[in-house]
């Protein structure tokens, strides 16, 4: 099996899943023990000092001037985990909450934490084992570190707290015991280096680049359909347009359609029409899905950097450096992740437009409302109504989480990110996109239907291929809602862009 090494390989979106989905193991190096060692002996040596060092033998946010003797210092680690893991509302995903624990191995394996190996290595065990703290989804302002998630998420080191075990919902201790395993005892400055980072606002946004991306190439996917089913021009993804205003996004989709449509019969069919120009929903697919692709390169860019970065409080540089900062603070990702929201929900946005074009019977061969005969029959109307309310819905959820800001920790905690809000935000727009997309697929797909004899591109046809496996065509009204499903399973699972694009390869090749 494949290894990353914490605190040394760099750490990307599409690792960090391998990682959580068991398919790469991560561990640590013999010089990134030394230098986890190395740091928890700098701690050992405040903590017994006479200066007051924040968080090392100081209370912790308004306590900070509260001095704590090297006796208290244990107790101390195990309280702040208790007293912060005060959040509500439904788990995440165990998916979210290992990522949450990689990316934090990755945070106090570089270094500057003053965290014990032993702690490192159980946390790395709790992976290996599949053993997956439960984490309520609400509670986090994200400014000093995502505190109560991540108190949530680490409360089973010392045994407290519930874990999913064997596909079940268990306490901590009775895994402990059945296992034979004891919970590990916190060192100074541990229960702090645990609970303070953004490892729960990062751990959404790996999850946003991997399934925004999938969303932006499955529009584009079902967008070039769409231009198929609807005769549209392919004039508007000419390169040399797109040239004069050369947005990485806008010319990497509008390149994306161009190869998606080359050797279709059906564009072919109307290359000499009298049609001057198309609707905006379908001449600037580019310049909309494009605007949306260059949100995704500009979170990805960020992401890389926050899942190789320090995020905990005080940094231990030696026993005479540490620095007591704000690298905790989510904003870099909450400003980022509203970006992302606003991106996606466009996505939606622009594709209930072209659901709507399909049904208006203004393209050659195509019925009103993808029927041959309606009258008794409704046809596709209603689908596209559940579109608009999806898309509606994301239109409310798109206001920005991080222009919000509620003082915390007796005014210590006076400017926070929201970031958490932000991060959970966007996975259900993504979520409604999808939907609002497979109802295009379906639409496209019936669409299409109507110009047979004549053959679509290969990547289309093989995309029209896979939706007909699961829906048939449809000529009179019947229970929809089931063929949806299907459809929206499809735009999730990543495979249109996985059929798609093998097709275009072959054909390059």
């Amino acid at each position: 099996m494949e290894t990353f090494r914490y605190g040394e390989d760099h750490l990307t979106a599409d690792v960090a899943l391998a990682i959580a989905e068991g398919s790469v193991k991560g561990i640590l190096s013999s010089e990134v023990r030394e230098r986890i060692c190395q740091s928890a002996r700098i701690v050992s040596y405040i903590a017994n000092s006479d200066e007051a060092i924040y968080g090392i033998n100081t209370g912790f946010g308004p306590l900070c001037t509260t001095r704590i003797s090297p006796e208290e210092t244990i107790r101390l680690q195990e309280n702040i985990l208790m007293s912060h893991a005060v959040g509500v509302g439904e788990p995440i995903s165990e998916t979210l909450s290992r990522l949450m624990m990689i990316l934090k191995v990755q945070s106090l394996a570089q270094g500057y934490s003053g965290v014990q190996e032993g702690t490192l290595d159980r946390i790395i065990w709790f992976l290996d084992q599949e053993l997956t703290p439960v984490v309520p989804s609400q509670g986090s302002v994200g400014a000093s570190g995502d505190l109560a998630p991540l108190a949530h998420l680490f409360l089973p080191l010392i045994g407290q707290g519930k874990v999913y075990y064997g596909g079940q919902e268990r306490f901590t201790s009775e895994v402990y015991q059945e296992l034979g395993t004891a919970p590990i005892q916190l060192a100074p400055k541990e229960g702090l280096a645990l609970i303070n980072g953004t490892q729960f606002i990062a751990a959404h946004a790996v999850m946003t680049v991997h399934r925004m991306r999938n969303l932006i190439d499955s529009a584009n996917i079902i967008g070039a359909m769409m231009l198929e089913a609807l005769l549209a021009s392919v004039k508007p993804f000419s390169p040399e347009l797109h040239a004069l205003r050369p947005y990485k996004g806008n010319q990497e989709v509008a390149s994306t359609i161009r190869s998606l449509l080359a050797g279709s019969q059906v564009i072919k069919s109307h290359e000499y029409c009298d049609r001057v120009q198309d609707p905006y929903s379908l001449r600037c697919i580019p310049q909309v899905h494009g605007a949306s692709l260059n949100a995704w390169y500009h979170l990805k860019e960020l992401l890389e950097v926050e899942l190789n970065s320090v995020t905990d409080n005080p940094i231990i540089f030696d026993e005479e450096h540490t620095v007591s900062g704000g690298n905790f603070h989510g904003q870099p990702l909450a400003l980022t992740l509203d970006y992302a929201c606003m991106a996606c929900s466009e996505i939606g946005n622009i594709s209930d437009r072209r659901i709507y074009l399909s049904l208006e019977g203004n393209t050659p061969h195509v019925p009103k409302l993808l029927l041959s005969k309606t009258g008794t029959n409704s046809g596709f109307m209603i689908p596209q109504y559940t579109s608009a309310a999806l898309v509606s819905e994301n239109k409310g959820l798109c206001f920005p989480s991080s222009v919000d800001s509620i003082p915390t920790s007796l005014g210590q905690e006076d400017h926070v990110s929201m970031g958490s809000i932000s991060s959970r935000k966007v996975l259900k727009v993504i979520e409604n996109a999808e939907k609002v997309l497979a109802i295009e697929y379906l639409c496209a797909a019936q669409a299409l239907d109507y110009h047979r004899p004549l053959k679509s591109s290969p990547p289309i046809a093989a995309i029209h291929r896979l939706i007909r496996l699961e829906v048939p065509h449809i000529e009179v009204d019947q229970l929809l809602q089931g063929f949806i499903e299907r459809a929206i399973k499809l735009v999730h699972s990543g495979a249109l862009p996985r059929i798609a694009f093998n097709k275009l390869n072959q054909m390059v090749s």
